[in-house]
């Protein structure tokens, strides 16, 4: 679904996740030590809640690149995944229109014993590459991730950059008309990074909306057009990159 209806609608999202065997008391004493957090609160059960996101609304067509910036904990990662479809909202309403990529978890579909390259069939079928898709991809794959003679290696013997290599390969094989990351630009060594760059940019080309959370105010500048600042699961209004100075001074 290539084009203009490509699009994300996010309205009122809310998500709320209990801890069970914690007493609120003491909940609350050790987040109050940090600066982030989601809001606690009671379930019908009894058990402590926090609540991850908070009414959170967003609007973005083909074209626009989101910028996703916020402490650790601020949410960022929570409403990827609520994106990608991992967590269903308890209030509120996601829409979205058109095939999604989501380059969030470098662990997703590994398997520690299996080589490299049945690795990259693994991931390819988690990204919802066809068996025949991953095999013609799979020269291509692997010629990128560089890693030579280790791609007949079990993947327990890689370091963690080699396993990102790979894992990063994978995923931008896949043609997507809206494009979840979550800081997997900064994978592998300076080279690596130089070519993963250009690959993403392609990427990116392609697909008709980005959403990225990073700590890295460049690299928002560098690839977003839009940008969000999140703190305790609440958002900030969407708005143009030019204006991020200003949402960092208010932050």
């Amino acid at each position: 679904m290539k084009g203009p209806q490509v699009s994300i609608t996010v309205s009122d999202l809310t998500l709320r996740f209990p801890v069970y065997g914690v007493d609120a008391k003491s909940l609350k004493k050790s987040l109050a030590t940090v600066t982030v957090g989601g809001r606690l609160g009671s379930s019908l059960t009894g058990a402590t809640e926090v609540t991850a996101l908070s009414k959170v609304n967003i609007k973005l067509k083909a074209g626009d690149r989101l910028g996703l910036i916020g402490h650790n904990g601020s949410g960022k990662t929570t409403l990827l995944r609520a994106l990608s479809g991992a967590y269903e909202p308890d209030e509120g309403q996601i829409e979205i229109h058109g095939q999604i990529a989501s380059l969030l978890d470098l662990n997703l579909g590994i398997d520690p014993s299996a080589t490299g390259l049945d690795n990259i069939r693994l991931r390819g079928r988690i990204a919802g590459l066809t068996a025949r898709e991953i095999e013609s991809k799979l020269e291509e794959i692997g010629d990128f991730t560089g890693l030579g003679p280790f791609l007949a290696m079990p993947l327990k013997t890689y370091s963690a950059g080699m396993q990102a290599r790979l894992a990063f390969a994978v995923a931008t094989a896949v043609d997507a008309d809206v494009l979840l990351m979550d800081e997997w630009i900064a994978v592998g060594d300076a080279q690596f990074q130089k070519i993963a760059h250009k690959r993403l940019l392609s990427l990116m080309e392609r697909a008709g909306i980005l959403v990225l959370a990073s700590h890295d105010i460049e690299l928002i500048r560098l690839y977003c057009n839009k940008v969000m600042v999140m703190k305790g699961g609440v958002a900030s209004p969407v708005t143009h990159v030019k204006n991020l100075d200003d949402l960092l001074a208010d932050a």
